[in-house]
């Protein structure tokens, strides 16, 4: 079933059209740095662009768009990803990684693509459909860490395997040219949006790397070890890319007990 958004999961753990930002109190058409509360981490886009991360910053920072309950106008610069899909995609067929998504026009670096939506599911019901597939089943589910300064840890599970949109279909690479940023909207349930890594030349397949390293540090050793002790569960990957990490990337704690 199709959904341009995402959807309460199964289990019903989490509403993700559920709105708990308060909005801002902007009575211009576009909101400004330092007067918006939406923009109080600062300025999330620039002509639709994302901004780039600054160079010593290590990670993304976590952006917010204005929202329904915000008094700017629907043409304020910082509602993008809410807007949804404004490029022509394609779904085809690849010739060894199943289906594939491709864009029919050219996408500048930054831009906004498309949104990874599905179920938002809970930790337990995410947990018990990974455990109930086969080593012939796709994997669609996706788990999401943000890292937050308290030092709490944030999870994100969407699943679209049965309820999703075009975001589905993208493949993996470890060279991608899309990389994917938490974006909250209504609430702190974020929105899984996809944006490109460099400029997307028209017939191009859209790739991000599974593992969300875009903007993270390089694999650790500790990490190395573990997915080389899980390869046996591991599907072999088929981006061809020079530093192609020969499996795709595996995250084992849906499959152990917490």
């Amino acid at each position: 079933q199709y959904s341009p958004d995402n959807v309460a999961g199964a289990d019903g753990d989490i509403d993700p059209t559920e709105i708990t930002f308060p909005g801002c109190s902007c009575l211009t058409s576009s909101c400004v740095v330092h007067t918006c509360s939406c923009l109080c981490r600062g300025e999330n886009y620039n002509s639709l662009c994302l901004r780039p991360t600054e160079k010593e910053e290590e990670y993304a920072r976590p952006v917010f768009e204005c929202n329904s309950m915000c008094q700017c106008g629907e043409s304020c610069q910082n509602r993008v990803v809410q807007r949804g899909l404004q490029f022509r995609l394609e779904v085809f067929k690849t010739e060894k990684k199943g289906w594939g998504v491709r864009t029919l026009e050219f996408i500048a670096k930054g831009r906004f693509v498309c949104e990874y939506a599905g179920e938002v599911l809970g930790f337990n019901e995410a947990r018990r459909r990974i455990q109930a597939q086969t080593s012939k089943d796709s994997n669609y589910i996706i788990a999401v860490r943000e890292h937050l300064h308290s030092g709490r840890i944030m999870d994100t599970f969407v699943d679209p395997t049965y309820i999703g949109n075009v975001g589905r279909f993208l493949n993996h690479s470890c060279e991608p040219n899309l990389f994917m940023v938490p974006v909250r909207v209504d609430s702190m349930v974020p929105k899984l949006a996809l944006f490109a890594a460099a400029d997307i030349s028209a017939g191009e397949e859209l790739l991000y790397d599974y593992s969300g390293r875009f903007h993270n540090l390089p694999i650790t050793n500790r990490e190395q070890k573990s997915l080389e002790e899980d390869n046996r569960l591991r599907k072999p990957c088929y981006c061809g890319s020079r530093t192609c990490a020969s499996f795709l990337p595996w995250d084992s704690s849906l499959f152990s007990t917490p």
